[in-house]
């Protein structure tokens, strides 16, 4: 392309470029003409220092992304997506910044304590359709109040430990579960915000309550039904149970020991009577020469 350029160069002419500059084809000859300047007095790098320089122009700097993991963070929110990675635990590494957390489609079966811990920017978290069974009490702890959704739905499980949740103000799905529904249950609801979509497909798979096996949880709770006055009604059988042992226990050894004293006073009275007179007289003789 110089070559070429040199002979338009030539071909137009000295004059015709001095006569008028503004030639699209003088301006890109005056512009070769400086590059070969510079070229030549070493003050352009060579094409590879430059390409590696764009290169590191352009690239992320500070971001890690977990292995099989891919992290974008278009309209400057950072997104890492995890779905379908056949991952058995949580993935380290996790960016600090990250917006928006998709785990959906493992097969995690257990969330460990301060799993998320430092991801205070988190605002969704999606751990959906996977094999969880356990979260432990601070499964969730260092997650921030801005966490706005947090999806457990399509999972193992069938209860829940009530501090797991207690802090979060996220809207939370809990559908497609097979859950125990007891008390303790019944209290973790009372104090988390379900999401509203899903709130209906949360269902009782089991139950202290026969009659509400196979049914919607807030259909059963919305029909008046406590899972909690179970609880208590079994206590109380509970204690009544131990105080009337324990009464029965103090009956028991007081007739014992009325009968224990019973016995020692009858065979102290048959004794008595099987005492000869002769030995009475003695006896009562004895007494008399003591008192003179």
């Amino acid at each position: 392309m110089e070559a070429k350029l040199s002979r338009d160069r030539s071909t137009l002419g000295e004059r015709g470029c001095h006569a008028d500059p503004t030639k699209p084809l003088c301006t890109m000859i005056t512009m070769l003409q400086i590059g070969a300047d510079l070229r030549s007095s070493a003050l352009v790098p060579s094409r590879g220092a430059l390409c590696l320089f764009l290169l590191l122009l352009y690239l992320p700097l500070g971001i890690s992304c977990p292995p099989h993991c891919q992290c974008s963070d278009g309209s400057g929110l950072m997104t890492v997506h995890c779905s379908s990675k056949n991952l058995k635990e949580i993935p380290r590494d996790i960016p600090k910044d990250t917006v928006f957390l998709k785990l959906d489609a493992n097969q995690l079966t257990h969330i460990p304590s301060h799993a998320f811990s430092g991801l205070t920017l988190l605002q969704e978290l999606d751990l959906s359709q996977n094999t969880i069974e356990k979260l432990d009490t601070a499964a969730f702890q260092g997650l921030s109040s801005g966490l706005k959704l947090l999806d457990l739905s399509h999972n193992h499980l069938r209860s829940l430990p009530k501090e797991a949740l207690a802090r979060l103000k996220a809207k939370i799905r809990l559908s497609h579960n097979p859950w125990h529904c007891e008390c303790t249950l019944q209290e973790v609801l009372w104090e988390v915000k379900l999401d509203p979509v899903s709130v209906n497909e949360m269902a009782c798979q089991t139950s202290v309550q026969e009659e509400a096996i196979g049914k919607p949880l807030v259909q059963v709770l919305d029909s008046g039904a406590n899972f909690c006055s179970s609880r208590h009604k079994t206590t109380d059988v509970a204690m009544f149970v131990t105080m009337f042992g324990w009464f029965a226990m103090v009956i028991t050894y007081i007739i014992h020991y009325v009968r224990q004293n019973q016995d020692d006073a009858r065979k102290h009275l048959e004794c008595l009577k099987n005492m000869s007179p002769g030995t009475l007289a003695i006896g009562s003789a004895s007494g008399v020469g003591l008192e003179l």
